[in-house]
């Protein structure tokens, strides 16, 4: 099982907007056991869309998925405004 962490930094005053349209998205994109995390300590304006997939495959399948899912696509529309730099970590649970 992977964790897979998508971390953005926001603009600021943008965090809660980005929050937001990510939780929407990730409905639209059926995401099972998704959650929406913002900072509390640490870096400012910090937004995390995690979510568990079975292996890489998997997480392969959901960005081809992602790409077809006009509902989630419309959902994700100007998002990179919101945002400064992002990145993600895939990581494995022990």
């Amino acid at each position: 099982m992977l964790v897979v962490r998508n971390c953005f930094t926001a603009k600021p005053g943008s965090a809660s907007k980005l929050a937001a349209q990510m939780k929407e998205a990730a409905a639209a994109a059926k995401i099972p056991h998704y959650r929406v995390l913002t900072d509390l300590t640490g870096e400012f304006n910090r937004v995390i869309l995690e979510f568990e997939v079975e292996n890489v495959a998997g997480f392969e399948a959901q960005l081809k998925e992602y790409g077809s899912n006009s509902d989630f696509r419309n959902k994700m529309k100007g998002y990179t405004d919101l945002y400064v730099t992002g990145h993600r970590e895939i990581l494995q649970i022990a």
